[in-house]
């Protein structure tokens, strides 16, 4: 092969710059313009635009028009834009997908279920403790609690607190189990959002409290008859054991993947068939 065949050629041909594109422009800019001023302005518009017309047409019929253009050598050129080559990691398969969802594991909600009930347990354990010591009887902290779903026990004296009240105590166990076992699932879905060595913290000491508060600032528009006769101290000190007991549950609860991992086979429940070598 001819070395000089393999040189660059020394200029090409580029379409030949012409104004008359922007004149056609201009001449239907002022055309239109007319319509909203007066007919000299159309009639100028007119004029312009059809001799950008006509003159751009002259540029491209019959033949285009080509105007030579010097080529710029490698070293004229500008510099090259140096990369870095950065390795790109392959994400295998069965491996966390790209932009999981977090979290990508979470605890069961039946340890969450059994977290609730058993800190349900302790913390009625320790208000009826706490009624034997403060009023010798452990109706009173059961009767607060369902004095806002039993009316006679919202206008009650103390002295009726003190006493047994059947539909006190059902109330008093309906809600008290429901709003815990709604507290443990709250717990095994919102824990392991947290950092795993502070799901603790968390879950015994915050969670608590910021509740308490909550319930503090509400209660005298839930239960008047609680508000004024709680303890807060005591009420408290429950609230911390029930987060300290069902956290500990819920904490210690092996957690398992979401279905965010699954294969589109596995989501489906399809049961897919591999051949073995025996079977080839």
């Amino acid at each position: 092969m001819n070395k000089d065949s393999e040189k660059p050629p020394a200029t090409i041909e580029l379409p030949t710059p012409t104004a008359w594109p922007i004149m056609t422009a201009f001449g239907l800019l002022l055309l239109f313009a007319g319509l909203v001023t007066s007919l000299a302005v159309s009639l100028v518009g007119f004029l312009v635009g059809l001799a950008g017309a006509i003159g751009w047409c002259l540029d491209v019929f019959p033949h285009p028009r080509h105007a030579p253009v010097a080529v710029q050598s490698a070293a004229e050129g500008p510099s090259p834009v140096q990369t870095a080559s950065h390795v790109v990691q392959i994400l295998a398969a069965g491996k966390v997908p790209h932009r999981a969802r977090i979290p990508v594991e979470v605890h069961p909600y039946l340890a969450g279920v059994f977290g609730g009930l058993v800190g349900a347990a302790v913390m009625a354990v320790l208000a009826c403790v706490y009624g034997l010591w403060k009023y010798d009887s452990i109706w009173y902290p059961i009767n607060l609690l369902a004095a806002a779903g039993v009316p006679g026990l919202a206008n009650a004296s103390f002295a009726d607190l003190l006493q047994f009240n059947l539909a006190g105590l059902l109330v008093a166990c309906v809600a008290h189990l429901s709003l815990s076992v709604v507290a443990g699932l709250l717990y095994s879905a919102l824990l392991p959002m947290l950092p795993r060595k502070l799901e603790w913290l968390w879950g015994g000491l915050v969670a608590p409290l910021v509740w308490s508060g909550l319930i503090f600032a509400s209660m005298k528009y839930i239960d008047p008859t609680l508000q004024a006769a709680v303890d807060w101290p005591w009420f408290i000190a429950c609230q911390v054991a029930f987060g300290a007991v069902c956290g500990f549950v819920v904490f210690k609860s092996e957690k398992v993947e979401t279905m965010q991992n699954w294969s589109l086979a596995e989501k489906l429940g399809v049961e897919m068939q591999r051949e073995t070598e025996d079977e080839k």
